[in-house]
């Protein structure tokens, strides 16, 4: 009897769980059992295997095999676990010493002549192995940058099976032909999943190509001011307003304002991109903010995350330290639009299926567009809105009066005059300029809120806005009348003081006053207050 280890990770959502591998060969009829809640594609992982061993010049036992998944409770799905499975057999027919493989974690697919193709998933999974105690990965040549980024794990890159049998028995190392016949390269198509990147509504900002620039946006010195306060504190935006105002021009931009991200947000972002298969090729780490803007006619798995068997990341995930734009938001099913409230207030979903409980990482910056109607023409005089009162009061009541609570930011986007358009009045400022206001108003931030466990206006309780981050006195005077008449409630109070504090960063002031909570008002309420708006005036 011969019996073999190995290590593999099966990932549930975007965490993972270390899974021993475990061959066990008997006397008896040639059979291949595996066991261990394997779904389908892990099923078929028996006939990849046998005939990556056999291609790659190793003899296959012909003893009665069976190769268990441990925990077995634990459901397990995908290609990834080939390679474990083809060393334990290994090991287990004394092919390879059992104890080289007993505490090594194996990622990888096999093909059927015993090359090792990357798999989706491989940061998530190797920081699971770390934080397991495992200090040794064995990963897919292509994916070996993306595993690197764990500290503290020593990663081995093979191109074959048979490189990595070579390197366990300390044999020479044969050389695999790489294909340079300038076709894209094969092995590289299990990273991405047809029908993700921007036809999911998902841009990288490190892509190639032009990238949009505040100063493209003609006039709109309210909004564009709105767009500052967001970045810099990390508030929910709402721009309402005709069509071809620019409302999505403005949004396109907000990712390029934002600060770079830190090395902890670019492994969270990098970890849920490599999951969902969005991850390119070749960038093994994401260092700036994602853009997410999903089609209005997505559905409630598709925003917060689902699916079929084991849920998987949706919109709000794939936007986590980044900007989540719904343009067209009235035109949302309502159902999807209030399955937002929660990974607003929590930074994280949790999507509970037949198949499992997931916690998906979801902490995003959302912006919405909407039209004041159907036909986008109801805020302009003269412009000839046929729609009847009562169907606007309905188009403008898709969005539930909860889900505008947690807006901290709601600007009406006027029209663009000539003057404007026509660079009369001169071009606004660059991202260049914006985006370095927004990081030293981050950095103030962050230095207050040091050794807390928040780092932007945003996350800050509202207790603690109210007992210990205080005001200057009589600052509050009108914000409290506003909450006397109704028109603020109690979370809207707290979320006026988080901006009146991002508007207290931008201008270097110690601590809000009441001209910034006047700011912070005008920007939740649109009423007018008199505050300075313009462009800098901060």
């Amino acid at each position: 009897m011969g019996y073999a280890r190995a290590c593999s990770v099966a990932l549930v959502g975007v965490e993972g769980v270390v899974v021993e591998v475990q061959a066990d060969l008997e006397p008896g009829v040639a059979a291949f059992t595996l066991v261990g809640l394997p779904d389908k594609s892990l099923i078929e992982s028996r006939d990849r295997v046998r005939a990556a061993v056999v291609n790659s010049g190793a003899e296959w036992p012909q003893k009665k095999l069976t190769v268990g998944l441990s925990p077995a409770s634990v459901p397990k799905s995908g290609s990834g676990f080939d390679l474990a499975v083809a060393c334990a057999v290994l090991g287990a027919a004394e092919r390879l010493d059992p104890a080289a493989i007993a505490d090594v974690v194996m990622i990888g697919e096999l093909g059927l002549d015993g090359r090792v193709r990357p798999v989706r998933g491989v940061l998530p999974a190797v920081l699971a192995a770390a934080e397991a105690g495992y200090q040794q990965v064995v990963v897919p040549e292509q994916t070996a940058g993306e595993a690197a980024l764990v500290p503290g794990v020593s990663v081995l890159g093979v191109r074959s099976l048979r490189q990595l049998i070579a390197i366990l028995c300390d044999e020479p190392v044969p050389d695999e032909p790489v294909d340079d016949r300038g076709r894209p390269d094969a092995m590289l198509a299990g990273l991405m999943v047809p029908g993700t990147g921007l036809g999911a509504g998902l841009a990288s900002p490190q892509g190639e190509g032009h990238i949009p620039d505040l100063a493209d946006v003609a006039g709109q010195p309210r909004p564009r001011k709105a767009l500052e306060v967001a970045a810099a504190g990390g508030h929910h935006l709402l721009f309402s307003g005709p069509p071809g105002a620019g409302k999505t021009m403005l949004a396109e931009r907000l990712s390029a304002v934002l600060p770079p991200l830190t090395r902890q947000e670019s492994l969270e972002v990098t970890a849920v991109h490599s999951v969902a298969g969005i991850l390119p090729p070749g960038e093994p780490l994401v260092s700036r903010a994602p853009y997410c803007a999903p089609h209005h006619s997505a559905t409630m798995q598709s925003l917060v995350g689902g699916g079929n068997g084991m849920p998987r990341p949706g919109a709000v995930s794939l936007a986590h330290r980044g900007v989540l734009f719904l343009d067209e938001a009235p035109e949302f099913s309502g159902k999807a639009l209030d399955a937002l409230r929660q990974p607003l207030e929590s930074g994280h979903v949790v999507v509970a299926r037949a198949a499992g409980v997931v916690r998906l990482p979801a902490r995003f910056l959302m912006v919405l567009a909407a039209n004041p109607c159907p036909c986008g023409r109801h805020s302009l005089t003269g412009a000839g809105c046929e729609c009847p009162p009562s169907v606007v009061r309905r188009y403008q009541a898709r969005l539930s009066g909860p889900l505008l609570d947690r807006v901290d930011l709601r600007v009406e986007v006027e029209p663009v005059d000539r003057a404007d358009l026509l660079e009369q009045g001169g071009r606004g400022e660059p991202t260049a300029v914006v985006a370095a206001r927004v990081r030293e108003a981050r950095a103030r931030a962050a230095e207050r809120l040091a050794g807390t466990p928040w780092t932007t206006n945003s996350e800050v309780p509202g207790h603690e806005l109210r007992t210990r981050l205080l005001a200057a006195p009589g600052a509050l005077a009108a914000a409290e009348r506003d909450l006397e008449r109704g028109i603020l409630t109690a979370r809207g109070l707290d979320r006026v003081l988080r901006v009146a504090w991002t508007v207290a960063d931008l201008r270097g002031a110690p601590r809000p006053e009441d001209r910034d909570i006047a700011v912070a008002l005008e920007l939740r309420t649109g009423i007018q207050r008199g505050a300075p708006m313009e462009v800098g005036a901060l």
